[in-house]
């Protein structure tokens, strides 16, 4: 048999996957697993979008639509930086997207080439170094940590940067923390990108998931940058597989071509839902939405740190709980497999988040119900309790 590419002996699998496997094979023997390790709201996509999907549908309106995305979704997408962010971006440098990892693939395949360096944070999303590795690129980790908010420092960046770095890829809110950057944060960054003539991507697929204020968008910051988002995390789309990207003036058309030749097109059905996204009613049960997952994440942090399991960086967005568990076990991939096994409580080891001190660290997603997350608590403190007998 042929071998696969090379490439593949770069990519690991996505861990949380994999442990999500194992507690679909428990939960069909019949055991009670709560989930914890999987980004995914538990709530069902609003019915808004619903209903407006399946009135396309039944409309007849299943054809392909243009590589970036139906026109009047890109203007809804523009009408909404300047309505939520006062930020005025044009219909024409948006694209339409086959979900956020879709945005990324096609911006590494117009901006990657072989053997161009990347900056990306440690711990940082999984898939984003796996995908530049698709493309040929090579990914360099930026370690951050808790003194710097698990963020990167314009500092840490520049003295990162070679002549082989081509660009620096953050996340704001992040994933596996739920940090923020300031936009004079993000300002900082984009002057040590623009100076050394390398690009800039900023990952906003948690927007619209933070409790104290709204994060704020890169786009304020200049019309150099890329900026990536989804309908899946805010947007309750996680399913429908669409995301969107703002792209920079000039990459416009190698951005078209690439989307012409990849993937055709987003989904249709998808985007004619997604034109109902931004109606008020459907805003107004995401913000309700909003404030339950603050509730949930004001109750669970507290819950986690009484047990020993240290919450490193207040997340400010998105839906996660960072947690060192060095102080309760050496190796944080046995304990999530134990945890799992033994209390049916699934969470995501730090392994899938880069090499940055992965085996002291545990994220727990608040992505059910506040009754699950105290049930979750109670097995996790039993746990805990015979373990330290």
């Amino acid at each position: 048999m042929c071998p696969s590419a090379e490439r593949l002996s770069d990519i690991a699998p996505f861990h949380v996957v994999e442990l999500l496997t194992r507690a679909r094979q428990l939960e069909a023997a019949g055991r009670d697993i709560i989930h914890m390790e999987i980004g995914e709201p538990d709530f069902a996509t609003p019915e808004p979008i619903a209903d407006a999907a399946m009135a396309a549908i039944r409309a007849g309106k299943t054809q392909y639509t243009q590589a970036l995305g139906l026109p009047e979704l890109r203007q809804a997408i523009s009408d909404f930086y300047r309505s939520r962010y006062g930020a005025e971006v044009p219909a024409r440098r948006i694209a339409v997207t086959n979900g956020a990892s879709g945005a990324l693939n096609l911006a590494f395949a117009c901006l990657a080439n072989p053997g161009s360096e990347w900056l990306l944070t440690d711990p940082g999303y999984p898939c984003n170094r796996h995908i530049l590795r698709c493309y040929e690129g090579h990914a360099v980790a930026l370690p951050v940590r808790p003194q710097s908010n698990f963020q990167p420092t314009p500092e840490q960046v520049a003295a990162a940067w070679n002549e082989r770095t081509a660009g620096l890829l953050v996340a704001s809110p992040a994933n596996p923390t739920g940090t923020l950057l300031s936009h004079n944060e993000l300002a900082a960054l984009a002057e040590v990108c623009r100076t050394r003539q390398g690009h800039f991507l900023v990952d906003e697929i948690y927007h619209g998931l933070t409790y104290e204020t709204d994060a704020p968008t890169a786009c304020t910051v200049g019309d150099e940058l890329w900026v990536i988002n989804s309908f899946s995390k805010y947007f309750q789309m996680t399913g429908w597989r669409l995301g969107w990207m703002v792209v920079p003036e000039a990459y416009v058309r190698d951005i078209e071509k690439l989307a012409q030749n990849l993937v055709l097109c987003p989904s249709t059905p998808a985007q004619y839902g997604a034109l109902a996204a931004f109606h008020p009613e459907t805003i107004a049960l995401l913000e309700a939405r909003r404030a339950e997952f603050r509730r949930r994440r004001d109750f669970l942090a507290p819950a986690l740190e009484k047990l020993g399991l240290r919450v490193t960086a207040k997340p400010e967005g998105a839906f996660y709980l960072y947690c060192d568990s060095s102080a309760l076990a050496p190796d944080s991939f046995t304990l999530a497999r134990d945890l799992l096994e033994k209390t049916g409580v699934a969470c995501t080891p730090g392994l899938d988040f880069g090499d940055n001190a992965p085996e002291k660290h545990l994220r727990f997603a608040y992505t059910t119900d506040i009754g699950r997350l105290n049930e979750a608590v109670t097995r996790l403190a039993r746990y805990f309790g015979r373990c330290n007998a």
